[in-house]
């Protein structure tokens, strides 16, 4: 059995949208399959948006985001599911990201016997799922991914999440019901494997 958080990291919570159908197909997966389950919505969190270098090395956590931080500790395996906006994940992730990523909880500052620091969150995977309008292989070939790329490298792979892997779901405006149908059964068979 592994634990596993879903974030939810759509910024609209006024009414389902592909993501939340993706994020319930992936926790039915998971929850058949016997794993435990949590959920994070990041549009349902109340929190400010960081301002300051100092405030993110040394300013308090939020209260509102308490819960969640303490999600992120918990999992063993964490997906991410977001809508690509303006080439990149929306700012309501990004500044919940850069709250609960704070030194001393993701991370240690470096030394100078150590300049890299120690990764504190290591032993957990993660994967990212992201809808976009434009057709995945664009976004893949064109793009290079970069806005996911920068996810996993300079967030997830810094902190210690190890195995990352994606999902790019593209044309999500024009995609029938079959589709979302598919990719909503694929969401299920990860959740059933954890990966």
């Amino acid at each position: 059995m592994t634990r596993i958080l879903i974030l939810q990291g759509h910024p609209d919570s006024t009414w389902p949208h592909l993501d939340h159908a993706l994020a319930d197909a992936y926790a039915e997966g998971a929850t058949a399959a016997g794993h435990e389950v949590r959920r994070v919505e990041v549009a349902k969190l109340d929190f400010p948006l960081l301002r300051s270098a100092e405030d993110w090395q040394h300013g308090a956590l939020p209260a509102s985001l308490a819960d969640a931080q303490a999600a992120i500790e918990w999992c063993e395996h964490l997906v991410i599911l977001f809508p690509l906006w303006l080439g990149d994940m929306p700012a309501l992730l990004k500044g919940f990201l850069e709250q609960v990523a704070r030194p001393g909880f993701a991370f240690e500052h470096g030394t100078a016997a150590s300049p890299f620091g120690a990764k504190r969150l290591r032993g957990r995977s993660a994967r990212i799922v992201v809808t976009m309008g434009m057709p995945a292989l664009v976004y893949k070939v064109i793009y290079r991914a970069h806005s996911v790329k920068s996810l996993e490298r300079n967030v997830l792979g810094f902190v210690g999440f190890a195995p990352l892997r994606e999902t790019l779901l593209g044309g999500v405006g024009e995609a029938d019901a079959t589709r979302v149908g598919g990719w909503c059964t694929e969401m299920r068979r990860l959740g059933r494997s954890a990966t």
